[in-house]
Formats: C-alpha cells, structure tokens, sequence
C-alpha cells in the first residue's frame, strides 16, 4: 500500500520521502496557524459567530489543503484569504451593509464562476498568457512579500508615521528571539539537516514558554459550532441585489493572487517544466475553486493559496502528502482550536525570512539590461511587497509590458490576451482609485 502511494505521488521522481514530507507539511501549518485565530476575528465584525467561523476555518484549510494534495499532488495548502477576508468584512457587510449570508452567497458564486472558467479552459489560457519573465519576477517578489511578514512579525521592521516604515527595537526580548531562530534555521539549513525550519520553530517556541514572552489566549471552537454558519449563505439574495461589482472583486483578486502564489511555490519547488508550463494545472486549478465552494457554504470567505506554502517546500516538500499534512493539521485544530495560538509569532517569523530570501533566487533569470523585460519585472518584484498584494504587483507588471511594446512598436496578435489582462488590470485600478 505505501509502495502504491509512494509511486502516486511519484516520490522517485521528486527525489523525497514521507519523512520529509511530513515535516514539510507540519512545517507550512506552523507558519499559517496564525489564520485560525486571525480570519474568525476579522469575519466576526460582521456579526458571523466566532466559534462557528474558527470551526469554518479550519474545515475549509483542510478540505482545500487535502483536496489539494491529492487531486494536483502538489504542496500547496489553502486557506481563507487575508485581504480578501477584510473587503468581506469592511466593505461589504460593514460598509455596503450587506448581511453576511448574503456576502457568503456572492463568494459561492466567484466559485462558480473560476470553477466554469477553470472547466472551459480560460484560466489555464490567462496564466499561459504570462510572460516566463514575470513568473520570475512574482516568485522573487512573492519572496520579498513573505519576508517582510516575517520582518514584521519578529518586530524587526515597525510602521513609522515620518518614513512609513523603521527599523523596531532590537532589544525587545521577542525580536531577539527571533533572530536567534534565524540563525539558527540557516546553521542547520547550510548543515542541510531535515526540518531545519521546523526544529527551529519548535526551538524558538521553547524559549519563548520558558522565557514567559507567550501572551496566549484560548479559541473558541469545534464540530458543534459549525451549525450556525454552515449553509447559512443566501445565493438567491447575492443574484437578486446584482452584486456584480463584489462577485467580480471576489473573483479577479483570487484569481491572479492564486495564479500569483501558484507560480511562485511551483518555481521555488522546481516543478515547473523546461518550457514554463505546469503540470496537472487543470487538476490546481479545480481544487482551488472547488475549495472556495466549500468554504462559503461552511461559513467563511474565499478560500485560496497560501504563499506561505513556501516555508514547506523550503523544508523539502515536494509533492501532494505535504499538503495533506497539512490538511490533517487544520482538521485536527478544530478540536484543538485553544491550543493553535501556542506557537508565538518570534517562532514563526524566522522562517518567514529565510523561505523569502531563498525564493530571491528566481531574480538572476531576469534579462535587467533589457527595458522591455527589466521595467516591467520591477514593477512586479516591489510592487507586490510595497502594495502587500501579489494580484497588484501582477496587475502593474502586466500593464507596463502591454504598454512598453505598443510604445515600442513589439506588439504580436497572438499575444491579445495579454492585452485584455492589462486593460482589465487598468479598468480595476481606475475603479479602485475612484472609489
């Protein structure tokens, strides 16, 4: 039996084996336990119960991350998305003052809608329209992105009125913790030692209990809650109010923030082929969509990729029983619900730092002497961190590409859809700036 899902999962090929890949997996849910706690607080404001909507959370992190693991086979985990769980919350229910069974029933329908684009062949053709170059840039972006999460949450970078942003104070106690966690991750990584994210994580965890820096805090969950936000969506009440505009927001975010994260944890995985394609997109694809179905009619917003899905293909992930791992986790936190904030962010936040430092690799496949190719990959590579969106930096690269080859005379026909994603692009940044 192991030998058959050894050969399904083709760990020959992908040079792996389960204990890696279960490592890998634990290792992704350490760093994205965080969603368990933070998702039901933001969708709570919108009067969603808050036991219901932890319960929601986890089950839909782990249909998606299974469904994932086993359909595509690739370590990818999902879960509800941050951003798009806040325009869910503040701006539609909050200030369009739209009941949240309703705001569930419009994400159903941006479901419906990537899984029929998904079944008719659309999304595979926008993400084949990408040029490679961009792939790069996402992916070194992508890098950059986690890697000031990980700043961020180690104290390390701290919001400053004057420059935005500053450098935190060194001596606190929990940013000192976290250095001492990236030294340490990188000493074994260079040692190429299994888990050296993991056991770093856990080591860091240690201290912090034994140091009395956790200020952790019981969640409230479990099966029973689940009732008061499952099938509780009004999809009648989403079409009847022609919600075109927050149906269409729910879906372009998604789609190019999955297309974007897809990219960069298959680029950082080496899985994708010589020629820029992806295997099985077709089965990504549908289990995202297919996913965000789910957890609308369980109770929560969109579901989708989680960029921190790096942090388990850094520890060696390759292959679907990493996101299976993972899965199993968020499954298991629905009982456990009061002891996933036990991990403190200092653990965590080191390996945030070292997988966006690895993901910086992608940057030498980049032409930078050639405008054409350069302006638009740097567009893509700041932009994602400096907007905290990976869709908007995607939105700004694709535009400038567009725009530079009209300019320059490098237009092709067989590159319209490239074209249409750029004016689309534009038409959402116009509209988002005059709102």
């Amino acid at each position: 039996m192991l030998k058959q899902l050894e050969n399904y999962f083709e760990f020959t090929r992908l040079g792996t084996n389960w204990r890696t890949e279960v490592l890998a997996g634990v290792t992704t849910f350490l760093t994205m336990a965080y969603i368990v706690l933070v998702n039901p607080a933001i969708l709570a404001a919108t009067g969603m119960p808050l036991a219901a909507v932890t319960a929601a959370t986890c089950l839909s992190a782990a249909f998606g991350s299974i469904l994932m693991g086993i359909v595509a086979r690739y370590p990818i985990a999902l879960a509800p998305g941050m951003g798009l769980n806040a325009y869910f919350a503040y701006a539609v229910c909050l200030k369009m003052h739209v009941p949240w069974q309703t705001a569930l029933g419009a994400v159903f329908l941006s479901g419906v809608i990537f899984l029929a684009l998904t079944a008719v062949g659309i999304r595979q053709m926008i993400l084949h329209a990408i040029p490679h170059e961009l792939y790069a840039a996402v992916a070194s972006g992508i890098g950059l992105f986690i890697a000031l999460l990980g700043f961020r949450n180690a104290g390390l970078v701290v919001a400053d009125p004057n420059t935005l942003v500053t450098l935190g104070n060194i001596r606190n106690p929990a940013t000192v913790l976290a250095l001492i966690g990236l030294l340490i991750m990188v000493a074994l990584e260079v040692k190429k030692v299994r888990g050296a994210i993991l056991i770093g994580v856990l080591t860091i965890t240690a201290l912090a209990w034994a140091l009395g820096l956790t200020h952790w805090a019981p969640a409230a969950g479990g099966f029973s809650s689940l009732g008061a936000t499952a099938f509780k969506l009004d999809i009648r009440g989403a079409l009847n109010k022609g919600f075109l505009e927050i149906i269409f927001v729910f879906f372009f975010v998604d789609l190019f923030d999955n297309l974007g994260t897809l990219v960069g944890v298959t680029k950082r995985a080496g899985l994708i082929n010589e020629d820029h394609t992806i295997p099985r997109l077709n089965r990504i694809l549908f289990a995202d969509a297919t996913a965000t179905l789910f957890g609308s009619m369980t109770g929560t917003s969109t579901v989708t990729s989680y960029v921190e899905s790096t942090a388990g293909v850094a520890a060696g992930g390759r292959s679907g029983v990493t996101a299976i791992t993972t899965g199993l986790l968020f499954l298991a936190a629905i009982g456990a619900a009061p002891f996933v904030g036990i991990v403190p962010s200092a653990a965590t936040a080191p390996a945030l730092i070292l997988v966006g430092s690895l993901m910086m690799a992608t940057i030498s496949e980049i032409h930078w002497r050639d405008p054409l190719i350069a302006v638009p990959a740097f567009l893509t590579l700041v932009l994602i961190p400096f907007t905290y969106s990976i869709a908007n930096g995607l939105g700004f690269g694709m535009i400038a590409w567009a725009v530079l080859r009209v300019a320059t005379g490098k237009f092709r026909r067989q590159d319209w859809l490239l074209y249409l994603l750029a004016i689309l692009f534009l038409a959402r940044f116009v509209y988002l700036g005059a709102s």
